[in-house]
C-alpha cells in the first residue's frame, strides 16, 4: 500500500519509504505496484518519490523523484 499521498489543487505526490534496501527500490516499488493508477482520473500532475533511510546513520540515504508521464 502507499506510504503517503499528498494531494494539492494542481498535483499529486506519492511517497514510498524504505529502510536501507538498495538504491532505487522505493521508487521502483511505486512503479511496479502502480500506486499511481487510482489517481490518473484526477487530471493532475503526478510525482513519484522514493525515499530510503539508513538505520545506522539515522538519516535519509537516498532520494529519487520522477514526474509520471502517461
Amino acid at each position: 500500500s502507499i506510504d503517503l499521498s499528498i494531494i494539492t489543487q494542481t498535483a499529486i505526490f506519492i511517497f514510498e519509504f524504505k529502510m536501507k534496501s538498495g538504491s532505487g527500490n522505493a521508487l521502483q516499488q511505486i512503479k511496479e505496484k502502480a500506486y499511481y493508477k487510482k489517481y490518473l482520473s484526477e487530471n493532475k500532475e503526478i510525482f513519484l518519490l522514493g525515499i530510503e533511510f539508513d538505520e545506522e546513520i539515522k538519516n535519509i540515504s537516498g532520494f529519487e523523484c520522477e514526474k509520471l508521464e502517461v
